[in-house]
This record gives C-alpha cells, sequence and structure tokens, in this order.
C-alpha cells in the first residue's frame, strides 16, 4: 500500500514537472515558429554568470601559480645563503687552524733546538702523535661536512656526511641533470652565491687562485665583436643632406663607450649604421667586424640593441619578459638550468629582485617605476648574453642613484668582453669617469673627439678649452658646440671637427677646408650665396623620391638574408612557438575582463537582434541574419584587431633580434582559434532562442563559425598593415557596405559581380539555405521565387562555407606576408 502511494505521488511530481517545462515553449496561434524566449533568459543568466566567475578566478589561478614558484625560489636562495654562510665558517676555522699549527709548529722546533734528553724528546714525541690523532678524529665529522659542500656545492641533500671526493668538477652537478624548479633554482642561487664569494675574494687572489680561474673550463666566453669605422658618411638620398660624415674610429671588447652631442648630431643615426639598420641613405665608407668587412647583421643572434623606448610588455611581470627573451634567443643547446642563472644573474645585478614578480603595467593600468621599467627594457637584452650591446640613452629619465646602478651592471657585462656603445645624455661627473672610451659628435655627423675618456680634458686643453670647475666636461664641450658658449681663443664649434681631423692625420674634406679659411677671414657669408635654391616643385618632388627611397630600403632590409657568423643555433621554430603561445596565454588571461565584456556584448546583440528581427516565412528569416552577418562581423572584427594592433613594437625589436615571426603569429592565430569557436556559440545562445529559426542549431553554427573565421583573418590585414584608428574604421566600415552591396534587390553591371566576390553574400546564401532546407513540397516550392530573386540554390551550402573558409585562410597568408615586409621598420 505504501509503495503504491509512492509510485502515484512520483507520477504526479513528474506530470507537474515536465507541464512546468513545457510551459517554458508556446505556440501562439497563426504563427508558425514556437517561442522560446524564457529559454533564451535562462541562458543569458547562465552564461554572464559563467563569465563571471571566469573573470574573478582566471588572475588568481596566474597569482597562486606565480606565489609557488616565489616560495620554491625563497626556499633555494635561503638554502644557497646557508650553505654559502657555513662554507665561509669553515674558511675561517680553516684558516685559523692554519695560523695554530704554524705557532705550534715554531714552540716544537724552538722546544727540540734545545739539547733534551732521548727519554723527554720520546714522550713529547708521543704526546704530539697521539694530539694530532685526537684532532683528527674529532675534526672528521666537520671535515667531511665541509668537503662535501666544497665538492658538491649545490646538492640537493644538504650537509651529506659520506662525500669527501675532491675531484669537484666530475662530482658537482651540471644543468642537465637538474629537472625540478627546486633544484634548478638551488643550482642557479648557489652559483650565484659563489660569484659573490669570488668577487670578495677577488682583490686578495694569490697567484694559484688567478691560475685556477683563468683554466676553469666551466667558465662559458662569449664571442668577441671588434667593430672599426673608417670615413662612415651617411648621405639622405635625394636629398643629398649628410646626416653622418667622415666618422673614424673603433668600438673595441670589454669596453663601455659613451655617445653624446648636441641634439641633431646623428648620435642614434650612428648606432643604426653599426647595426645595419639605416636605411633611406648612401652609406660611404667601410665598416669592419673583426677586421672583416661583413655585415653585422651575420652576428645579430649575439647583437643586443636597447632602444630608446621602453618596448616591454606591461600585461607580463618583469621575470616573465625576462625568461622569455631567454628562452627564445639564448642558445637551444643550453641547459634549462644554466638559463634561469642567467635570468637570476641579470635580475640581482640591475636590482629587480623587489619587483620580479610585478606586472610592468602599462598606461591604463599602474605597475613598476620608470626606472625600474628602463632597467628591465636594459635587462631584455642582457639576458641573451650579447657579444655587442647597442644602447640608445638607456638613462633618460633615471636618477643619478639607478644610472650608475645600470652602468655598473654594464660594466660587469663588458668584464666578460662584451663591447658595449650607448648614447647618453648629461651624465654626473663620477658617471662619466666610469666609461672606457668618448665619442663627441657635432651637428652634421662630425666627429669632435673619439678616444678614451681620461684623456679628453687633455686633448681639449691642448687646443685652449679648459673646463671650468663644478662643471662636467660633456656637458662644457655640448654647450661649445651648440653655440651657448664660445671658447676664450677665438675659436669657433665649427673649427673643432677639423681640428680632430687635423688631429689624427685624417683627410679632411675639400669643402671643409674652404669653410675653415672662411672662418679665418670673417667672410662666412659667402656659404650662404652656394645654397643652391628649389622651387615648390623640386622641393617636392626630392620628398617623394626620398620616402620612396625609404620605403625600398625597407623592404630589402626585411627581406636581406645574411650567412650566420655567430655560432648560436637559436631554438627551433616549433619551439618558439610554444614559448609564444604560454606568453600570449598569459596576456589573454590577464585580461579576461576585456575577453568578457566581448561575450557580453555578443550575448545582448544575440538577445536584442533576435527579439527584433521576426522570422518570416516568406523571406527564410533573411532580415535577422542580414543583422547577424553585420553584427557577428562587425564586433569580432573589432576585437581581433587587438590581437596585432597594440604590441607592434614589440614584434619589431622582437623580430630584429631575430625571433621566429612565424612563430609570433601562429600563436596569435591560435589563441584567436579559441574565440572563433566560443563567440558563435555566445552569440547563437541568444539568438537562437529568441528569434526560433526553422532551421537547426547546429547548421546555424557551422555558419557562423566559418563566418568568424572569414573576418578575422581580414581584420588580421587591417590591424598589421594600418595606424590602429584606420583600422577600426575599415573594421566597422567594410561589414556594413558589403552587407548592404550583398543584398541589393536590383544588382546590375559592377555591383552585380561585387556583391557575389564579398563574404557576406556567402554566409546569407548558407543560412537562408539552411533554413529553407526545413520546408518540404509545397511549402517550399511557392518559396522558389524568393531563392532565385536573391540568387540562392539549394546545393550552394557547402560551397558558400567553402568560400567563407577559403577566404579566412588566404587572408591569413596575406597578413602573414605584409607582417614579415612592412612591419619590421
Amino acid at each position: 500500500m505504501l509503495h503504491g502511494c509512492f509510485a502515484i505521488n512520483s507520477i504526479i511530481f513528474f506530470f507537474f514537472f515536465f507541464a512546468a517545462c513545457f510551459k517554458l515553449t508556446s505556440c501562439p496561434p497563426n504563427t508558425a515558429n514556437q517561442n522560446l524566449h524564457a529559454y533564451g533568459i535562462i541562458l543569458i543568466v547562465i552564461l554572464t554568470t559563467s563569465l563571471l566567475i571566469i573573470v574573478n578566478c582566471s588572475d588568481q589561478a596566474l597569482s597562486t601559480r606565480e606565489r609557488r614558484a616565489a616560495k620554491r625560489r625563497e626556499d633555494a636562495a635561503k638554502h644557497a645563503r646557508e650553505t654559502a654562510q657555513a662554507r665561509h665558517r669553515w674558511k675561517a676555522a680553516q684558516d685559523l687552524s692554519k695560523i695554530r699549527q704554524i705557532g705550534l709548529q715554531e714552540q716544537i722546533s724552538r722546544t727540540f733546538s734545545r739539547k733534551k734528553s732521548s727519554k723527554q724528546g720520546g714522550a713529547m714525541e708521543s704526546m704530539d702523535k697521539s694530539q694530532t690523532s685526537n684532532d683528527k678524529k674529532d675534526s672528521k665529522d666537520l671535515t667531511n661536512m665541509v668537503r662535501s659542500i666544497d665538492d658538491d656545492p649545490h646538492g640537493h641533500d644538504g650537509f651529506h656526511m659520506k662525500i669527501g671526493d675532491k675531484n669537484i668538477k666530475k662530482n658537482a652537478p651540471k644543468g642537465k641533470q637538474l629537472h625540478t624548479h627546486s633544484q634548478i633554482f638551488k643550482y642557479a642561487y648557489g652559483q650565484l652565491e659563489k660569484e659573490k664569494a669570488m668577487e670578495e675574494d677577488h682583490s686578495n687572489m694569490t697567484f694559484s687562485g688567478v691560475i685556477s680561474m683563468a683554466t676553469d673550463t666551466d667558465v662559458r666566453s662569449r664571442p668577441v665583436i671588434e667593430v672599426a669605422f673608417k670615413d662612415l658618411t651617411l648621405t639622405l638620398k635625394g636629398k643629398k643632406k649628410h646626416l653622418l660624415r667622415c666618422v673614424t674610429g673603433k668600438l673595441m671588447p670589454g669596453r663601455v663607450s659613451a655617445v653624446m652631442g648636441p641634439s641633431g648630431a646623428g648620435k642614434t643615426t650612428f648606432l643604426s649604421a653599426l647595426l645595419g639598420k639605416a636605411t633611406g641613405c648612401t652609406r660611404t665608407g667601410s665598416i669592419l667586424i673583426n677586421g672583416k668587412n661583413e655585415s653585422i647583421l651575420c652576428y645579430k643572434k649575439i647583437v643586443g640593441f636597447v632602444p630608446q623606448d621602453d618596448t616591454v610588455h606591461g600585461n607580463l611581470t618583469v621575470e616573465e619578459n625576462l625568461r622569455f627573451n631567454a628562452r627564445c634567443r639564448l642558445s637551444a643547446d643550453m641547459p634549462k638550468a644554466d638559463k634561469v642563472l642567467v635570468i637570476e644573474r641579470v635580475i640581482e645585478s640591475l636590482g629587480l629582485q623587489a619587483v620580479r614578480d610585478s606586472l610592468v603595467g602599462t598606461v591604463e593600468k599602474r605597475g613598476i617605476s620608470g626606472g625600474q621599467r628602463k632597467r628591465v627594457n636594459v635587462g631584455i637584452e642582457m639576458v641573451m648574453e650579447p657579444s655587442l650591446l647597442i644602447l640608445d640613452e638607456p638613462t633618460t629619465g633615471l636618477d643619478s642613484s639607478s644610472s650608475q646602478l645600470l652602468l655598473k651592471a654594464l660594466r660587469r657585462e663588458a668584464l666578460e668582453g662584451v663591447n658595449i656603445c650607448m648614447v647618453i645624455h648629461q651624465p654626473s661627473y663620477a658617471m662619466f669617469k666610469m666609461f672606457d672610451d668618448f665619442i663627441l659628435l657635432a651637428k652634421g655627423g662630425l666627429t669632435v673627439y673619439h678616444g678614451p675618456t681620461k684623456k679628453v680634458e687633455e686633448y681639449f686643453s691642448g687646443i685652449g678649452i679648459v673646463v671650468p670647475d663644478r662643471v662636467t666636461p660633456p656637458d662644457h664641450y655640448i654647450d661649445i658646440l651648440e653655440g651657448i658658449i664660445k671658447p676664450s681663443n677665438n675659436m669657433t664649434h665649427e673649427e673643432l671637427p677639423v681640428r680632430w681631423m687635423l688631429h689624427n692625420g685624417y683627410t679632411v674634406p675639400p669643402d671643409m677646408l674652404e669653410l675653415c679659411d672662411q672662418i679665418a677671414k670673417g667672410s662666412s657669408d659667402e656659404k650662404t650665396q652656394m645654397v643652391e635654391e628649389h622651387s615648390f616643385a623640386g622641393e617636392l618632388w626630392q620628398d617623394v623620391r626620398c620616402h620612396v627611397e625609404l620605403h625600398k630600403d625597407q623592404v630589402h632590409l626585411n627581406f636581406l638574408q645574411s650567412k650566420d657568423l655567430s655560432n648560436r643555433r637559436n631554438p627551433s621554430i616549433l619551439r618558439q612557438y610554444r614559448y609564444y603561445l604560454g606568453r600570449v596565454t598569459k596576456q589573454r588571461l590577464r585580461e579576461a575582463r576585456l575577453q568578457a565584456a566581448d561575450l557580453l556584448i555578443l550575448l545582448l546583440a544575440g538577445a536584442c537582434l533576435g527579439t527584433l528581427a521576426k522570422v518570416d516565412d516568406e523571406t527564410f528569416g533573411s532580415t535577422g541574419y542580414t543583422y547577424t552577418v553585420i553584427a557577428v562581423s562587425l564586433l569580432c572584427m573589432i576585437s581581433a584587431l587587438r590581437s596585432f594592433s597594440l604590441d607592434k613594437l614589440h614584434y619589431m625589436r622582437e623580430s630584429a633580434s631575430g625571433i621566429s615571426s612565424l612563430a609570433y603569429f601562429l600563436s596569435k592565430d591560435t589563441l584567436d582559434l579559441f574565440n572563433t569557436i566560443l563567440k558563435p556559440l555566445v552569440y547563437l545562445s541568444m539568438f537562437y532562442f529568441f528569434n526560433s529559426p526553422r532551421s537547426t542549431f547546429e547548421d546555424n553554427y557551422v555558419v557562423l563559425l566559418c563566418l568568424v573565421y572569414c573576418v578575422t583573418g581580414l581584420a588580421y590585414i587591417f590591424a598589421i598593415y594600418l595606424e590602429p584608428s584606420s583600422a577600426q574604421l575599415c573594421s566597422v566600415l567594410v561589414p556594413v557596405v558589403l552587407t548592404l552591396v550583398a543584398t541589393q534587390e536590383e544588382q546590375t553591371g559592377l555591383v552585380k559581380y561585387l556583391g557575389r566576390l564579398c563574404f557576406p553574400k556567402w554566409a546569407m546564401e548558407a543560412f537562408i539555405i539552411a533554413n529553407a532546407e526545413r520546408y518540404s513540397g509545397v511549402w517550399l516550392l511557392t518559396r522558389c521565387a524568393s531563392l532565385r530573386q536573391s540568387n540562392y540554390a539549394l546545393s550552394h551550402w557547402s560551397l558558400s562555407l567553402s568560400l567563407l573558409i577559403l577566404t579566412g585562410v588566404i587572408s591569413r597568408f596575406v597578413a602573414y606576408f605584409l607582417l614579415i615586409t612592412f612591419q619590421k621598420k
């Protein structure tokens, strides 16, 4: 009886449950479609809640992972410090024992120098042996422990009592033997503590210590790059204007050179010429690399260039920026532990330990300070262990202490044989004395001085220019070159480049000799009469020629293939693609709010357009599909612009250093495939239940998937080739205009052929065919006129989808071609 009542109650419950669910849908009279609005409202609530959860949890997942890595790092650093302290204590105890041993030996020698009886001598000898054996027995454990530290300073078991092998080189763990993060961090911090100890002992190092350090096979040596240039002249094409003129000198390995001069002296142009990137100019003279007439581009894998602007990814942390460049630019044969060691060494030398896990920051989101950001900009090039490092104003915006910290880090790099040259403004006197060589340029790219820093005041004093008290020498010389200060010996600043040429025996150009004679005679007005005046049309033609030559040189530089002489094998394209994919994934997760905003807009657009556009059996719902093509194309194209528009400068820097452009492009496109799959689903989940078309959900999703794939490729072209503002305008106009052309009822002439070749036409045809196939018999025959009027055919559904996919593939090939052709400036 009880079981029967329970069964009846269950049947009644399920009956009311299905009745309640059935009420979520309705079919009003005189309508051909079912009302599914209730399901749409439920989906809006579910999807919105899911997006809010994802937005709030994505950043927390990254933060948790970073905290765990930081804890492992701190444990490894603590372990390394304790090991170094134990080694230091043992060394001090060892030195003290040696001192006591020497004192004991002296005391014994004085005692045995006296003539004693053999009995007393034998007693003393036996007592000495017993004391020595006791001392050896007591210090046995301590000796074994310290030997284990010396033999295996990076051991993962702490102070192992059984390790006593003296062969340090064979038993020390190598980078390839380390796998876990804890082992790698212990290895890196152990090496850092060892380097600190060596620096402390460097001043008191004995001759044997120097020999052992010099013969250490574990120390990696970098290739040496020496740059010599003679009569280097750059002339702007089409205008015959000199940017550099008759610059002669040499940049030596292991030395830090400073390039200074007034504005317009060609300092940045000089660096571009050394790097082989001076486009739009005619170069004369010679640049020799290691005494050979070779292009510096052959060594681009071991040449670092720090641009004036801080091109650092703001949505990555300091360590993530450095780690990515170390992975992609260091040798593929280098073990992972050694790469971590390089990163840790750079972070410590630049003083970035406190902000290593902080986001660099952007204009909208506050991050690290400007000085720290500048040091990260330099560290990106330091982690790839360059042999030649060129820096363009790395200390601009830094205070004196930060500038000195940066220069000390660069000097440590120079001690390893790195050739460093940098443009700098207004250094302090102490900082100026830290440079090895000094290059002073005058306006027009003429050399005023190029030589050791310690001899610059001696040279200028010899020609009658004395630096006043409490004035730094470079500031005084630049004021003279600017014409702000006049020398006391009636010398003009135009004579200084000529005096330098005569001082070194260089050839002086004839026009400069005439200028020098005119200045000596006091008739400088004759020079203005020699200036050739051009008409407006002539000047316009020169500007056009200069602009064309500039773009021609840029394209030629992008496709210039140089042989690799750097002896460094970078990671493969597949491995770089994996590194790029990890970096882009982190960036997208940190931009989860922006991604969620895009999806919410699609949700609202699907609900609104699905409600406004009613399904009409006569037109197969073409009005709603027209709105859908415009809305989805516009929203997806605008969001796809962010993939390439926001980091153009970062790509230029990375591609110029030899990182694969294909890996960069494929990683961006791979992450956008996730949006390509998700966005049609989000939009259709609203539009389908509010519009209630006859076609199935799967057919509509496949059409939208192909449409989004197509418009994303077109957005890549706009983002890469156009400026951000122009790209956004095109992303708005192109879908609207092409959809209006495709849906034009009376198409004639050019409009007719253009309508057949635009992607909205193919998407509309696929949508309407999918809807029309749900009709049958008389219903379909009576509506064939509508299909013929729009030039649609039931057999073209697969063709339309194929054309959308083909357009997406072709547009991606075009975008990649534009990326490698027009973006490397």
